[in-house]
């Protein structure tokens, strides 16, 4: 099935799959790529890059190619709102369009429990803020069994997709404000902003905010306002901890709302609730939200703006990868916090 060749006796034949050449801290990248034909001139370059033989492959039957197989694993795992990048070298890239990434780790196990099998990707609920790649498939040797890859494909169209982007609705967000400090000018609402910005990032809207103090009524009808006005989400903004004054948590209830969670497993954003008045999402949002850079919102409220379901068990699988290590500077979302699998 295959041979090696010195390489001084390989002038005339064609190269079965790329050859890399590496210079340390400098350059890695394709030297001779798969279909060339090996050239006099080529013995040369070919012994500076360590390559003293080449390999001819005669394929049967039986065996596919590595490039033929990094293609047919990618398009079997590949899903909605991915591309696929050209081979080089043997492997493939997945390029995400911009979204929420959505990995089934299940799958993704089972691809990677086949004996010379490689599927990796980045960390599933993420936003994906622009086009870039998450994930890439190539095989270890230069050929594999056929029946391989059709159990790589019987996997992915068992559990499709593998690998797939949610887009962002556009989301019209009602925020209610609480906080008497707030209500009479006290102090100055920082919360608002917060929120106009770190939705704007998403590509939705907050539509209005309402300033209500301490009255859980006044938060009640507030909340209850701007589900009437068609709003697709309602925020409301402190009041959130355990002092006798904070109402926020009990406004929420009243309105009737399903709760699915009040606490969360993450440093920032342990004191943040979650419940549905119908189908319109209602968070309680705590103060850390405003100063931290990642905090629950971002673990969140993107994936509801995709329109995936939260549950609690959703919410408790946070506590792994829930504890912010607040390094300075902060580099989210390159970094641990809230990559739970």
């Amino acid at each position: 099935m295959m041979k090696s060749i010195p390489v001084q006796e390989a002038v005339g034949t064609v190269l079965c799959h790329d050859l890399t050449r590496i210079v340390p801290g400098e350059f890695k990248g394709r030297a001779f790529k798969k279909g060339h034909v090996i050239t006099a001139e080529d013995i040369p370059h070919l012994l500076n890059i360590g390559k003293e033989h080449i390999y001819v492959l005669s394929l049967g039957d039986t065996h596919i190619h590595e490039d033929e197989a990094a293609r047919r694993i990618a398009e079997a795992a590949a899903g909605p709102g991915i591309s696929l990048s050209e081979c080089s070298e043997g492997r493939i890239n997945f390029i995400a369009e911009p979204g929420l990434l959505q990995i089934n780790t299940q799958a993704l196990a089972a691809i990677n429990s086949v004996p010379d099998v490689v599927l990796a990707t980045m960390h599933t609920n993420q936003h994906i803020p622009m086009a870039r790649p998450v994930a890439g498939t190539r095989i270890v040797p230069l050929v594999i069994e056929r029946e391989r890859i059709e159990q790589v494909e019987a996997i992915c169209a068992a559990h499709y997709p593998v690998v797939q982007v949610a887009p962002l609705r556009q989301f019209r967000v009602g925020a209610v404000t609480t906080g008497n400090e707030i209500l009479h000018g006290r102090i100055k609402d920082k919360f608002g902003p917060v929120m106009r910005k770190k939705f704007a990032a998403l590509g939705s809207s907050v539509m209005g905010q309402t300033f209500v103090g301490d009255d859980p009524q006044a938060t009640r009808a507030a909340i209850l306002s701007f589900v009437a006005e068609g709003a697709d989400m309602v925020v409301v903004t402190g009041g959130m901890s355990v002092d006798p004054d904070d109402q926020t948590p009990a406004s929420i209830r009243s309105t009737g709302a399903d709760v699915v969670t009040y606490g969360s497993p993450t440093f920032p954003g342990v004191m943040f609730m979650l419940a549905y008045l119908g189908d319109v999402p209602v968070l309680g949002l705590p103060g850390c939200v405003m100063y931290y850079r990642a905090s629950i919102f971002d673990l969140v409220v993107p994936r509801l703006l995709a329109g995936q379901p939260v549950t609690r068990q959703d919410i408790a699988s946070l506590a792994h990868g829930g504890f912010c290590a607040g390094c300075e500077p902060c580099r989210y979302p390159v970094c641990p916090f809230g990559k739970s699998a």
